[in-house]
């Protein structure tokens, strides 16, 4: 069985050449990452699948297993001849990634151990355009911080912070060059929040679109889907993009803006400062002001989202005529972009998330009909359209899975645990 790389590289230097270290660094990611993507196995199960030979894998799931990163369990009884082995599982729970989310209205933050499960979650309401940037990351800092003291509670350090910025984010250095839906220019996040937190590991900044698509590849009901396109619907709408099981970055990784394509009305202002930007007619305020006068509650963005998106669903489910347009109009325009997706980078799916997956039954036959109009290949060209199942906390999850990807590339970078002079691990 081959092995799938990973999904995020955020490397840019040239590896070195391989020496015995190295190797056995790689083969440790390989067996964790093995473990992870296909699920608990026995020794010689992992060695068939691997290509390694029996004697290796169980050194490395030996070391493996003293860093605390996977356990044995039950026997296999599944049919093989001779001594059975012990089930081996992906443990980790003394690692853990943190995603962070800002975001218009608040700030989020989420935390996974290595199985994937949620050890800490909180979300603050910030006003983040009126806050500014300062402000901003020392909200961050001290949510990181909350969540850092959570996972200590349960004996777990983590191995990155990810930071999720709806905006251009030049990943490298970790600036937002550009994020006009919370007024911000040139914003040096990762310098900033280096400055303000005493973490040991790596902090990374990235597009949220970016980090949806990951979490969607991850851990969503397509996960593992190589060709895929997500499209997010909130203030602003954002794309990303895997390709071949690969994130498409761009050479400056500020790919994923297709809520600034010219594909809305000519006549209308982003808050880009263009016109015609395509989240202008299939945003989230284009929705709200087409189905609801000034002055509605939907329409006040003090209020919570979803309990805002409830009452818009609650009121097409009624058959508000003007909701029903509303819905019908974006649906449509939804679907001319998609379309143009389609066309150029024929993915298996389509996956909606943010308000298109919360309203998406009412969007979704005006959208395919559009889809069927406009796309260039028969059936679509094999596209499927889904409605995400991740909800609202999709880019902190992406963001925690990318932290943790440095413990599948190299385990070594986790501690064996220190014994006492009794013999017990020290905490």
């Amino acid at each position: 069985m081959t092995e799938e790389a990973p999904l995020y590289d955020g490397s840019s230097e040239r590896r070195a050449p391989a020496d015995q270290a190295t190797v056995r660094r790689t083969n440790l990611g390989l067996v964790l990452r093995h473990l992870r993507d296909h699920g608990p196995r026995s020794r010689a199960r992992i060695a068939q699948e691997t290509g390694l030979n029996k004697a290796t894998v169980s050194s490395l799931v030996a070391e493996l297993a003293e860093r605390r990163l996977v356990s044995a369990g039950e026997v296999d009884r599944a049919g093989s001849v001779g001594r059975p082995g012990l089930i081996v599982h992906l443990d980790g729970r003394c690692v853990c990634g943190i995603g962070v989310e800002l975001n218009v209205d608040y700030v989020a933050v989420l935390v996974l151990d290595l199985r994937g499960e949620v050890l800490f979650e909180r979300r603050h309401a910030l006003d983040i355009p009126s806050l500014g940037a300062e402000e901003t990351l020392d909200a961050v800092a001290r949510a990181v911080t909350e969540a850092v003291a959570a996972a200590a509670v349960v004996g777990a350090r983590p191995a990155g912070v990810t930071v999720a910025v709806a905006g251009l984010v030049r990943s490298v250095d970790g600036v937002v060059t550009l994020a006009p839906n919370i007024g911000w220019r040139d914003v040096a996040v990762l310098d900033g929040l280096r400055s303000r937190l005493d973490v040991d590991c790596p902090i990374r900044v990235e597009n949220d679109a970016n980090l949806l698509a990951i979490a969607e590849w991850a851990m969503g009901s397509e996960a593992r889907t190589p060709d895929l396109v997500y499209l997010t619907g909130e203030v602003g709408v954002g794309g990303g993009v895997i390709v071949a099981g690969r994130l498409l970055r761009g050479a400056g990784g500020l790919s994923g803006e297709v809520g600034h394509t010219s594909l809305g009305d000519p006549d209308v202002v982003c808050g880009c400062g263009r016109r015609g930007c395509w989240e202008t007619v299939v945003g989230l305020a284009a929705l709200l002001r087409a189905a609801a006068d000034h002055g509605d509650p939907v329409r006040d963005p003090g209020r919570d989202l979803e309990t805002r998106l409830a009452e818009v669903a609650r009121r097409a489910e009624a058959g508000d005529e003007r909701t029903l347009g509303a819905l019908r109009q974006v649906g449509t325009s939804l679907g001319t972009g998609a379309a143009v997706l389609i066309n150029l980078f024929n993915p298996r799916v389509v996956l909606l998330g943010g308000y298109f997956a919360v309203l998406g039954r009412f969007l979704m036959e005006p959208l395919l009909a559009e889809l069927e109009s406009r796309v260039l290949g028969p059936g679509m060209a094999g596209a499927r359209v889904v409605l995400s199942r991740l909800g609202f906390t999709a880019a902190v999850r992406g963001g925690a899975h990318v932290a943790l990807e440095s413990v599948f590339d190299d385990p070594t970078l986790v501690p064996e645990p220190v014994l006492d002079p009794a013999g017990a691990t020290a905490p």
